[in-house]
């Protein structure tokens, strides 16, 4: 499948201040710098969708952008793990993450994105136990799969699914991507609406 049109709508750090819809939302997350914006703008074919930067952090908001015309929405949410602010702003961040993951009704699939150059961190681990203790739907997309050759990215994809496997019965949906290739673009569309194409037929 492919997206025919999409376009920024809100930005705000209140979970019940969303927009107002019954429609699937598919949120991104992932360690700040993770790749998160690039990954949302190569899904959008835009260089401008969502702000990149080389300073990690930026993205402090929930966005949602709307998708062909309304019928699902992409959100982007804060970075999680970033241990160069402040206390209270960690604070606010967890809030604002766990505000809108626990409670939005309309949120059907989180992503969670780990760099793929990286063996398996505990920020991300704790997070991804989180998730599942809280029952909440999630893949895993594995970014930045350009950078590392394919044998090292593939080795350490494999060392986080063992490292799950240690606590998990079944491992989620693992994609693996890389926003200046493309690669993952088609697999991670055509999951969501394959999701979305589920829930009409149960309408």
């Amino acid at each position: 499948m492919e997206i025919k049109n999409i376009k920024y709508e809100i930005s705000n750090e209140n979970p019940h201040k969303c927009p107002a819809t019954d429609v699937p939302e598919y949120a991104f997350i992932g360690r700040s710098n993770v790749g998160k914006s690039s990954l949302i703008n190569m899904l959008g074919r835009s260089k401008s969708l969502a702000k990149t930067s080389q300073k990690p952090g930026k993205t402090l908001l929930i966005n949602h952008f709307k998708v062909d015309n309304g019928e699902w929405y992409l959100v982007d949410l804060p970075g999680y793990g970033y241990a160069a602010r402040g206390k209270e702003q960690r604070e606010k961040l967890s809030k604002i993450i766990k505000g809108y993951i626990l409670e939005r009704a309309q949120l059907t699939s989180l992503f969670v994105l780990i760099d793929i150059r990286h063996e398996p961190q505990k920020v991300d681990i704790e997070f991804l136990d989180w998730l599942g203790d809280n029952g909440v739907p999630f893949s895993i997309i594995f970014t930045k799969a350009d950078k590392l050759g394919p044998v090292a990215g593939q080795r350490n994809v494999e060392a986080y699914k063992k490292e799950l496997l240690k606590r998990w019965e079944e491992l989620p949906p693992v994609f693996v991507t890389s926003s200046e290739k493309g690669t993952g673009r088609q697999e991670l569309l055509d999951y969501i609406y394959s999701i979305n194409q589920e829930i009409s037929k149960t309408e």
